[in-house]
């Protein structure tokens, strides 16, 4: 699939430049891949509009990666779960158990990594 028609949403999108989340937006955007940040606060990110929840995004989700923590995260679990995204990456400092199990059961597809790297290494 190339870039520009694989979507990525990400979840705990920043509009901080040093945060992580921040700089993988711009990696994503600028390497083609269609970007969705996902805050529920924010309203645009590197001129992207932000949605404020995985719920309100009609676009079908390729990839879902994570930069929220785990117990930021637990009350997002059936949102994520019924947003059936193609896998999830679980960024460093985002890994749940519970989450992973949830996503077991639901036959979705999730690893551990760092996006950042993983575009960078070309194994995203």
């Amino acid at each position: 699939m190339k870039p520009s028609e694989h979507h990525v949403a990400v979840l705990g999108a920043s509009a901080k430049p040093h945060r992580y989340a921040n700089q993988a937006i711009k990696l994503l955007n600028e390497l083609g891949y269609e970007v969705t940040p996902v805050h529920p606060k924010l309203e645009s990110v590197e001129d992207l509009q932000v949605f404020p929840s995985l719920g309100k995004i009609s676009k079908t989700i390729d990839t879902l990666t994570l930069y929220v923590g785990p117990q930021r995260l637990a009350p997002m679990f059936d949102e994520i779960v019924n947003a059936a995204p193609g896998r999830v990456i679980f960024n460093p400092g985002t890994e749940s158990q519970d989450l992973m199990s949830r996503l077991d059961k639901a036959g979705i597809e999730w690893l551990e990594g760092c996006t950042l790297v993983m575009l960078k290494t070309s194994v995203f």
